[in-house]
């Protein structure tokens, strides 16, 4: 029950924002598993591979729901998406080989962050257009690494460049949703693959992703991200802004308490 929990608030966040839940699965799952006994050395990287898991699932029911509203961009999809599985599966890597303690201090510190930016609501200015291919390799590699570091599915990240390039904000965050899968898929084969050989695993992971926790997110996350995608084209999206960046706020403190 605990997972369904997660994966309805990551689903809802998912078509909200494009920021396809993983600000909100990772801290509760290194909550649940450090409940469940998980060794303390692992309860971050299983909960970074397994919110990139259920990303799979969630970009999925999101980006759908956003293109039924015409608002992907494919064209940018399409430009970005090598920079993006290059960065992310490498972004994986040097993740399966920090501590836990080290990816904790940077997740609170891009929580604080997030935080701030969703708070002040300050949009970027439509200064320019769509760089050229190196340009969006590079961004998509920038967004693919921190979003292995994190967990997410780079809506954060990839949103703002698309309104700095000009792209309207709903279509920013419809395009934001497409791009979530290949962050998702690249991001959970690189922790597979890195989580491997590692005998301390729990029963039932796969790599670093835990499958009971990912099935139990997966299963209802599909089903709440329209929800979300609804919201994001009908409620007053900056007060919701508000009140999600005040629980950033506390999420991150609780989290850097945790570590010292």
């Amino acid at each position: 029950m605990t997972y369904c929990a997660v994966g309805a608030i990551a689903g809802v966040l998912a078509g909200l924002h494009g920021i396809v839940g993983g600000l909100v699965i990772v801290p509760m799952l290194v909550y649940v598993f450090t409940l469940n006994n998980i060794p303390h050395e692992l309860t971050m990287h299983l909960a970074l591979a397994t919110s990139m898991a259920s990303i799979i699932f969630t970009s999925i029911s999101s980006f759908m729901a956003h293109h039924k509203r015409g608002a992907v961009h494919w064209n940018v999809v399409r430009k970005i998406v090598a920079g993006i599985l290059v960065g992310t599966f490498l972004g994986s890597c040097f993740a399966s080989a920090m501590s836990t303690d080290f990816l904790k201090v940077f997740f609170v510190i891009f929580l604080y962050f997030v935080a701030v930016q969703l708070l002040l609501n300050k949009k970027p200015k439509g200064a320019r257009e769509l760089p050229g291919k190196a340009g969006m390799f590079a961004a998509g590699n920038v967004i693919g690494v921190v979003s292995s570091l994190v967990g997410i599915g780079g809506g954060t990240l990839s949103v703002p460049f698309m309104l700095w390039c000009n792209i309207p904000v709903h279509h920013a965050i419809g395009t934001s949703a497409a791009i979530g899968l290949p962050i998702a898929v690249a991001g959970t084969v690189g922790f597979i693959i890195n989580g491997w050989s590692n005998v301390m695993l729990p029963q039932y992971s796969v790599g670093y992703v835990y499958l009971p926790a990912l099935l139990g997110i997966a299963a209802i996350s599909v089903l709440t991200a329209p929800l979300g995608v609804k919201l994001a084209h009908s409620l007053p999206v900056n007060r919701l802004k508000r009140i999600f960046s005040l629980l950033l706020f506390v999420v991150a403190t609780k989290m850097l308490m945790g570590v010292l």
